[in-house]
Order: structure tokens, then C-alpha cells, then sequence
């Protein structure tokens, strides 16, 4: 029960720390602004969640049975964390290309990319913050939860929390159906898309704000049906945020 608890505050709290890192990476690096990351509604990107799942599981296997100690221990520690991390992104990405015709992120533009879903500089990036829960986090961090968990309400309230993303899973995968739907043969990109959903909610109602995409279409007197039909026009149209599928 113990480690139940843990690996799923490991969850919670990866999928909580990615949606923050996404937000300021897209303010200060990438889009220059403030956007929703990631496919759901709520302030959550479980495929960080799932990254960090991974982190626990290839920091405490057993490599002293295999031979390894030392420093050729750790080495290869962090080399399987490096590719186990790429390559959890790289199914991801292909995951929704081919199910539901969206790309979530686009490295298209970086050098050695494949599929526009990895590249070296990414893989690089997940090397490191690997390697850091490793070494800095890992013992610290599941100790705390440990202690944590021995309260049956701290218990609760992590239930309580995957529940709500399993709740906006379901709902954003119904979303993500119609998408495809509407997109036919069209990738589409779904980040420049939310962009452009919120640029027109903006225009329908001035006052909104930092709101998921299509809660803010919402709130302007929009419906699904309405936004979907209104893209696909665009998407026969040359347009940023669609990529035609080869």
C-alpha cells in the first residue's frame, strides 16, 4: 500500500511540476507567452507524470545483480534514463500523430529531429533533469511521501487528484476524436491551435482571460461544433498550425 502511495504522488507531482515547467518554458523561450500546455483542460501534463513513474523505477533497479558498482553503476543509470525518457516522448508523440491526427509538440525545426517528435537537444534536456532527480531527489523525495502517506487523508487527496485527471483524460480524449474528425488527412498542430482558438475567443468576448482553449470559447457563446466547423475550413486553407500527413 506503501508503494502505491508513493508512485502515485510520484505521478501527481510530476504531472503538476510538468504543466509549471511547460507554462514558463512557452512564456520565456518558445511562444513568448502565456499558454495552457499539453492536451488537457486542468493544470496537469501526465506524460510528465508517467516520466517521473520512470524515474523512481530506473533509480531503485537492482544493478549490482547484473555486475555493475561504482561509478559503472551510475553510468548506466543515467544512460537508461536518458533513453528510457526519450523514448516514452517519442511513443507519446507518434501515439497521437497516428490516433488522433495531433501533434502535441513540433521539433521540426531542430537539428536531427525524428518525426518532428524528438530530437538531440530535448534528449539532452531529459539527460539532465534525469540524472538530477537521480542524484538529488529521488531518496529525499520518496521519504517524504512515505512519511506523508502514513495519513489517511493525504492518501484521499492524491485518489482525489488522479481521479480529476482521469476525468479531463476522457473528456480531452473526446475532444481530441472530434479534432481528428474534423481534420481528416491534416496533422494538426495543436499548440498554434489553442493559440488560435483563444485569439478567437478574445474576439468574442474581450474579457477573457488564461482560460483552457475551448473553456474560453465557451464562455464567449461558442460551441465545439461551431469551433470544429469553423477550423476545418481553415484546415483546407494554407494555414500554421496544420501539417499534411505523408
Amino acid at each position: 500500500m506503501n508503494r502505491l502511495v508513493v508512485i502515485s504522488t510520484l505521478f501527481v507531482l510530476g504531472s503538476l511540476a510538468g504543466y509549471v515547467l511547460e507554462v514558463f518554458y512557452r512564456r520565456f523561450f518558445s511562444a513568448k507567452k502565456w499558454i495552457n500546455p499539453g492536451f488537457l483542460v486542468g493544470p496537469y501534463i501526465p506524460l510528465y507524470g508517467f516520466g517521473v513513474m520512470l524515474l523512481y523505477g530506473l533509480s531503485n533497479i537492482d544493478l549490482l545483480s547484473f555486475g555493475l558498482s561504482g561509478v559503472w553503476e551510475h553510468l548506466v543509470r543515467v544512460l537508461m534514463i536518458g533513453v528510457m525518457l526519450t523514448l516514452i516522448e517519442f511513443v507519446t508523440g507518434v501515439i497521437f500523430i497516428r490516433g488522433l491526427h495531433i501533434k502535441l509538440w513540433d521539433y521540426s525545426d531542430r537539428f536531427g529531429n525524428v518525426m518532428g517528435v524528438i530530437c538531440p537537444l530535448f534528449s539532452v534536456i531529459w539527460f539532465l533533469l534525469g540524472s538530477g532527480y537521480y542524484f538529488f531527489l529521488n531518496g529525499r523525495l520518496v521519504a517524504v511521501i512515505e512519511w506523508l502517506g502514513e495519513n489517511p487523508i493525504y492518501s484521499y487527496t492524491v485518489g482525489l487528484v488522479i481521479g480529476m485527471i482521469l476525468v479531463d483524460t476522457f473528456y480531452s480524449i473526446r475532444l481530441g476524436i472530434r479534432i481528428r474528425t474534423a481534420a481528416d488527412q491534416f496533422v494538426v498542430r495543436y499548440e498554434q491551435f489553442k493559440i488560435d482558438l483563444k485569439r478567437e475567443a478574445l474576439e468574442r468576448a474581450e474579457n477573457s482571460r488564461f482560460y483552457g482553449t475551448l473553456v474560453a470559447v465557451f464562455r464567449a457563446g461558442g460551441t465545439l461544433r461551431d469551433v470544429i466547423r469553423h477550423h476545418v475550413e481553415l484546415l483546407r486553407q494554407p494555414k500554421k498550425w496544420w501539417r499534411k500527413e505523408k
